[in-house]
């Protein structure tokens, strides 16, 4: 069974070079509970990918109740009504597939990649949960214990593993982007488990979530699989909850510094930028590669290479349904001071403020921007995954064909403005992460 599991890892990852070339045609409709389906048929090796996406991430939370929609990341594998509990992977696994799932601002989403003909098996094992899910004191008791455990892993007891939760929190005021997907062990300590179970038949719905199955498959049979397993699940009797508050723009630099149990210093700056899929995103976009896209970039190669004032160095822009952010990052060499460290990095963004890139560096740019993306849908997980995120982000799924197009459209003076616009003083969090042994004596 490992040979078997290897072999269907080894074809997931398995880039096709027509895959690269290709239009990728899809089809979709919705059942009449409200589910949305899309489905991509590609023969080229025998495996399926089955993706739900639900429209639902940490943003959708309480204040007082964080790190719902992550727990519930987790809670989606205790088992069901028809599924034992700690049977889902097995289940899975026993067929030769790999499964996973992830949490961020603004949805959950869960895959199975299985092979073709166990396509029927991953149908029912998602309709199961989205139906039945198993929500108990036991499964909840559980993973209240993993998640904690999780977040002490990786978050609290990882050098800078809090960083993006205390950017965040100072970047948004109002929105709920305010806190971060992993939530806070105390709200999911506090919670009870009626909370959980109305968290789930609120936002676990078939009007809240995208099905999207790309692969070996059948189209005509696949139809007729879902419409077996999903279409008599009832639609969720409530409105879905929308985040109706506005996060009112930046005005001043905010400037703080976090002690933490590291030994180099990190410098992070976190500008305010507009939401995935606007013009202006896709120039800061590109712009984070201009900055940081790898050892030949801006930031490398002055403040790594020729300077040496970092060990490494990071840019990007952090896409979000709403307004996101554009992080810049340092992590300084021994005996570099986090205000020499600042310093050096303002020095290239400035540049890309004064002067437009060269002609040979938008070149450069625009091959890796148009290789990335195609390489984002080489394999049927990518293209599934893709497909539901246009058309919960952007109600486009064409997307997939087209949105190479809105970075090919982007100049290298939209470069320079979008850097002018938003990478200003008064719209940015400026975070320096010194050691413990940095911190005052009171």
């Amino acid at each position: 069974m490992k040979q078997k599991l290897l072999i269907l890892l080894l074809l997931v990852g398995f880039v096709s070079a027509n895959a690269q070339i290709r239009k990728i045609d899809f089809e979709q409709y919705d059942l009449s509970n409200g589910m949305h389906v899309i489905l991509h048929k590609d023969n080229t090796l025998p495996i399926a990918a089955v993706t739900l996406t639900y429209h639902v991430g940490s943003k959708n939370e309480e204040a007082d109740r964080t790190g719902f929609a992550h727990f519930f990341e987790h809670l989606m594998f205790e088992g069901s009504q028809y599924i034992a509990r700690g049977e889902f992977d097995k289940l899975n696994q026993g067929a030769g597939g790999t499964n996973n799932a992830s949490t961020s601002f603004d949805k959950t989403f869960y895959y199975q990649v299985l092979p073709s003909n166990q396509l029927e098996l991953g149908l029912w094992m998602e309709s199961e949960r989205l139906l039945h899910l198993k929500i108990d004191s036991i499964g909840v008791e559980t993973q209240r214990k993993v998640v904690k455990e999780e977040r002490k892993q990786r978050y609290d007891n990882q050098p800078y593993g809090s960083l993006i939760e205390e950017t965040f929190k100072r970047a948004y005021k109002v929105y709920p982007y305010k806190w971060t997907p992993i939530g806070s062990a105390q709200y999911i300590d506090q919670a009870k488990l009626d909370e959980f179970m109305e968290f789930y038949k609120h936002f676990y719905v078939p009007q809240n979530v995208t099905l999207s199955i790309a692969g070996d498959i059948d189209v005509a049979k696949t139809r007729e699989l879902i419409q077996k397993y999903f279409v008599d699940i009832p639609k969720g009797a409530q409105e879905i909850k929308k985040v109706n508050v506005v996060e009112p723009p930046m005005t001043a630099e905010i400037r703080d510094t976090v002690f933490d149990n590291i030994q180099l210093p990190l410098v992070l700056q976190a500008y305010r930028i507009p939401a995935q899929g606007t013009s202006d995103f896709y120039a800061l976009d590109m712009l984070g590669q201009v900055l940081a896209g790898g050892q030949s970039s801006r930031l490398y190669k002055a403040v790594v290479d020729k300077q040496q004032k970092a060990v490494n160095v990071g840019s990007l822009p952090f896409p979000l349904e709403d307004s996101g952010l554009f992080i810049v990052y340092g992590i300084t060499n021994v005996g570099v001071s986090a205000d020499s460290l600042e310093f050096a990095l303002q020095k290239e963004i400035d540049k890309v403020k004064t002067e437009s890139i060269t002609e040979k560096e938008f070149q450069k740019l625009r091959n890796r921007t148009e290789n990335d993306f195609v390489n984002s849908n080489s394999t049927v997980l990518g293209i599934a995954g893709s497909l539901a995120e246009y058309h919960v982000y952007y109600g486009d799924t064409n997307l997939i064909n087209t949105e190479i197009n809105r970075y090919m459209k982007v100049t290298r003076d939209d470069i320079k403005k979008a850097a002018n616009k938003y990478l200003t003083k008064e719209n940015r969090v400026v975070l320096y992460y010194l050691p413990k042994s940095a911190k005052p004596k009171s």
